[in-house]
C-alpha cells in the first residue's frame, strides 16, 4: 500500500512538473506579434551634426499595441529607448498619434497602433567626435492585444550602427520615403 501510494505521488509530481515546464516554455515559443528593424537617413554623419534614425515596427494583423501615450493610465505604452554611447546622444524621439478604436473589453475607445508603425529619433554627434562606427543598443517595448485578450508585455532588442565620418566626406541620403513622412525630427540648421 505504501509503495503504490508513493508511485501515485511521484506520478502526480511528474505531471505537475511537466505542466509547469510547458507553461514556462509556452511564452518563449509563442510567435512574435511585432517585428522591428531600424533605418538611417544617411550612410554617415559629420561631427557636430544630427542624424535621423527610425524604428519600423510591423504588427501582425488581428493585433494592436498601445499608443505611446495610452488612453488609460494602466495600459502599457509603446516605447523605443536607445542607449547612446559617447559621442552620440539621443536628442528627441517622436511617435505617431495612435488611432482611436473600440474593443469589447473596454467601455472607452483606446488609442492604438495597428499594421505598420514608424518611430523616429534624432541623434546628435559631439563636435569632437572621432570618425568611426558606433553601435547603439536599445529596446522596443510594447504589449500586444487582440479583440479579446492581451499578451504579456515584451521588449525586443534593437541595435543600429552609426558611421561618424570626416567633415569633408560626402554623405549619401537613405530611406527618404520613410523620413519625409516623419514630423518633429527637424533639427535647427541644415543637417541630415
Amino acid at each position: 500500500m505504501k509503495n503504490s501510494l508513493c508511485k501515485v505521488w511521484l506520478a502526480f509530481c511528474a505531471t505537475v512538473l511537466a505542466a509547469l515546464a510547458a507553461a514556462v516554455a509556452a511564452p518563449q515559443n509563442a510567435p512574435e506579434v511585432v517585428a522591428v528593424k531600424t533605418v538611417l537617413a544617411a550612410d554617415g554623419v559629420h561631427p557636430g551634426k544630427t542624424l535621423k534614425v527610425a524604428a519600423l515596427a510591423h504588427i501582425t494583423p488581428g493585433y494592436h499595441i498601445n499608443d505611446h501615450k495610452p488612453t488609460l493610465d494602466y495600459l502599457i505604452p509603446t516605447e523605443w529607448k536607445l542607449d547612446s554611447p559617447s559621442p552620440l546622444s539621443v536628442e528627441t524621439v517622436v511617435y505617431p498619434k495612435g488611432e482611436l478604436k473600440k474593443f469589447a473589453f473596454s467601455d472607452r475607445q483606446l488609442s492604438v497602433y495597428e499594421g505598420d508603425l514608424t518611430v523616429g529619433a534624432l541623434l546628435r554627434v559631439a563636435r569632437d567626435a572621432t570618425p568611426g562606427a558606433y553601435t547603439l543598443k536599445g529596446k522596443f517595448s510594447y504589449q500586444a492585444c487582440n479583440d479579446h485578450a492581451c499578451l504579456p508585455p515584451r521588449s525586443l532588442p534593437v541595435t543600429l550602427t552609426v558611421n561618424v565620418v570626416g567633415r569633408r566626406t560626402p554623405l549619401k541620403t537613405l530611406n527618404q520615403d520613410i523620413f519625409s513622412r516623419l514630423e518633429g525630427l527637424e533639427p535647427a540648421g541644415k543637417n541630415l
